[in-house]
């Protein structure tokens, strides 16, 4: 599922072995990115509402702030990261299993 290839970024070699896998290095973006996220769309849900604000409705923008840029961030590791590319799932993310 990685772009790099058909945009010519790769050239198709295995990365190193120390490296993280493909999984873990998604798994990790979307936890940061979760966090980010969540704050973010806090905030907007601050800034649209005003002095209006609840709190579930603080608590529900934050979640789909969370959700929404947490995959997407995972989405983008997968499609443009070089550890994301099948050769090296195929060769790294197998055996961690």
């Amino acid at each position: 599922m990685a772009l790099r290839g058909p945009l010519g970024w790769s050239e198709g070699e295995l990365m190193r072995s120390d490296a993280k896998p493909c999984s873990r290095l998604m798994r990790q973006t979307a936890a940061i990115f979760s966090v980010g996220g969540g704050l973010a769309f806090w905030v907007l849900c601050r800034l649209h509402y005003g002095p209006r604000i609840t709190v579930p409705r603080s608590l529900r923008w934050a979640s789909c702030g969370a959700i929404s840029v947490s995959s997407s961030s995972a989405l983008l590791v997968r499609l443009f990261s070089p550890e994301c590319e099948p050769q090296n799932i195929a060769a790294y993310d197998k055996s961690n299993k």
